[in-house]
């Protein structure tokens, strides 16, 4: 695991702002890269996580100092940052990141945004164990161990409820199974934080964003998608920053336990 330099906050001074934890920030036109910014403009601290030995594997390939760039962005917003590299495959990966970010942000975090993925089709017939393993323990395993580290930091003034856990999953499945099944795993995990750190003061939400072209959708596709969403729109990073933005703001306190879609009607 690798960080990305930023000033260090000074020891003997609090952060003035809360601090927004985002996993999967390793592209500027990313969904985590939009509630990133999103939530830097609505004035919290963000410490964000992303992995390039993934983005070498996919059809995208590495975007070169995204991190970087996406750090110095957030910072302009007003943000203090704390960008880390790193392999969420590893068991011990969570521990980690967050004590990364608190060292580098002085303070805990408030907000925990799960915005990573593997996610490499396959189907029924074609996934390899190998897969199928990777799979769920980058979007299961590693989901449920940042959400434990999450629960056992967190600390909150009694009879408040100032924590937040957002998840963003998907439905799709045919042609995607090990993705898929694993998000679906993800579901059950983060919902299940809803009632199980209840007592800390904490709500956990999970957020389907439907189709949003982040650069990896063929032609037809894009047209296909575009033809079955009433809107006549993709999605955007930007669609999907604004809800988690509301669902990490005082407003969104009443919202828990809840799988939000937030496809513009997208037909299933």
């Amino acid at each position: 695991m690798t960080t990305t330099a930023q000033p260090a906050p000074s020891s003997d001074t609090a952060p003035s702002r809360p601090i927004a934890l985002i996993t999967g920030v390793g592209r500027s036109i990313g969904i985590g890269a939009g509630i990133a910014r999103r939530l830097a403009a609505s004035g919290w601290d963000i410490a964000f996580t992303y992995w390039t030995p993934y983005d070498r594997r996919m059809e995208w390939g590495v975007e070169a100092g995204a991190a970087e760039a996406i750090a110095k962005e957030l910072a302009e917003a007003g943000a203090r940052t704390a960008a880390i590299e790193a392999d969420l495959t590893d068991p011990d990966a969570p521990a980690r990141i967050f004590d990364e970010a608190e060292q580098r942000l002085g303070g805990p975090v408030t907000a925990l945004v799960l915005s990573h993925a593997e996610s490499v089709d396959s189907g029924l017939l074609d996934t390899t164990v190998e897969a199928f393993d990777r799979h769920f323990a980058v979007n299961s395993r590693a989901s449920w161990l940042l959400i434990r580290e999450y629960g056992l930091r967190f600390r909150s003034a009694p009879g408040t409820a100032t924590g937040r856990i957002v998840a963003l999953t998907s439905d799709h499945t045919v042609g995607n199974l090990p993705y898929g099944a694993s998000k679906g795993a993800l579901d059950r995990i983060t919902l299940a934080a809803a009632h199980e750190l209840a007592h800390l003061g904490v709500t956990a939400n999970v957020v389907n964003p439907g189709p949003v072209d982040t650069g990896w959708m063929t032609d037809d596709l894009r047209e296909s998608l575009v033809r079955g969403t009433p809107l006549g729109r993709l999605g955007t990073p930007r669609d999907t920053a604004h809800l988690v933005d509301f669902l990490c703001s005082p407003e969104g306190q009443w919202i828990n336990g809840q799988l939000l879609k937030s496809n513009g009607g997208a037909a299933g």
